[in-house]
């Protein structure tokens, strides 16, 4: 039974993985409190492995998502733009507003708009582009328009310049991250193919199953530890007593395109957060 009106998540990655690996945690809270998750990947990852590549690996690829999305329930879509060379195209921009108005997300997240890949920069991009006119009735035409611009916050990264990831919210994750992992491991050609091959993931792939597992954890919960600026909006967000047990984390930035986040904003989209209220202050 939801206490809340249903909502509706949508997460926009470049990769037939980002989505989970960025927002797999917070997408699995959602499910478990009954609203509906939908995840995106804009490229069909033909590009993202070492020994294999084109169509077997776009089918192989697809699996994957459908999988890791069934682990929680969502619909996990993976478009047929070419791995590596996503651009921001009239057309891109065009099946993003279509995709916006039929799903009406509430919270749409995306990559921030600087990023070491292209796709990344590019999937932000076209979000933003998309953002306003989803709003605009002579803009594909045949798809009815949102009455309201819709709630848009970047995923996490480390980069620094021109200015680092500023995030406003901060998930504890810990009591899902299992249900990451589980996710996670449904891309087996990434975590403990690709990945590891490119120096994306530290150390050698053990062939032992569960060992093999408890890597792909130790990983996720390193790329989820809790940063100093984290760990005081945790304490805001949960109270000073929870905050320091936290261990993994997901956070969220906003997007100045999109709906303004404001209070009601924040306690609609994380209602489940113990410590909202209306003196909560936010960053924006």
């Amino acid at each position: 039974m939801l206490n809340h009106l249903p909502l509706r998540l949508l997460v926009i990655g470049a990769h037939p993985d980002d989505a989970d690996l960025s927002a797999g945690g917070l997408a699995a809270i959602y499910r478990q409190l009954g609203h509906t998750v939908k995840f995106i990947s804009m490229t069909n990852g033909a590009a993202g492995h070492h020994e294999m590549g084109g169509q077997p690996l776009v089918d192989r690829r697809r699996a994957e998502a459908k999988a890791a999305g069934n682990i929680i329930g969502a619909e996990y879509e993976v478009w047929d733009y070419p791995d590596g060379e996503l651009e921001p195209t009239l057309e891109a921009r065009k099946q993003i507003i279509r995709l916006i108005r039929q799903f009406r997300p509430d919270l749409l997240l995306t990559h921030r708009p600087n990023d070491y890949h292209p796709d990344h920069r590019y999937t932000s991009q076209l979000v933003q582009d998309a953002s306003y006119l989803v709003t605009v009735p002579n803009i594909c035409p045949e798809t009815p328009i949102l009455r309201n611009d819709l709630s848009i916050m970047y995923l996490q990264d480390d980069f620094k310049k021109p200015y680092p990831f500023s995030p406003t919210i901060a998930i504890n994750i810990d009591e899902v991250l299992e249900t990451k992992v589980d996710m996670s491991e449904c891309h087996v050609s990434q975590v403990y193919e690709w990945l590891p091959h490119n120096g994306l993931m530290d150390g050698d792939v053990p062939t032992d199953l569960e060992q093999r597992r408890r890597a792909l954890r130790k990983w996720l919960a390193q790329q989820a530890a809790v940063t100093d600026e984290c760990r005081e909006l945790l304490e805001r967000l949960y109270g000073s007593e929870v905050a320091h047990t936290v261990d993994a984390i997901e956070a969220f930035e906003p997007c100045e395109y999109g709906a303004p986040l404001d209070i009601d904003s924040y306690q609609k989209l994380f209602h489940f957060l113990p410590k909202f209220s209306a003196q909560t202050q936010f960053a924006h």
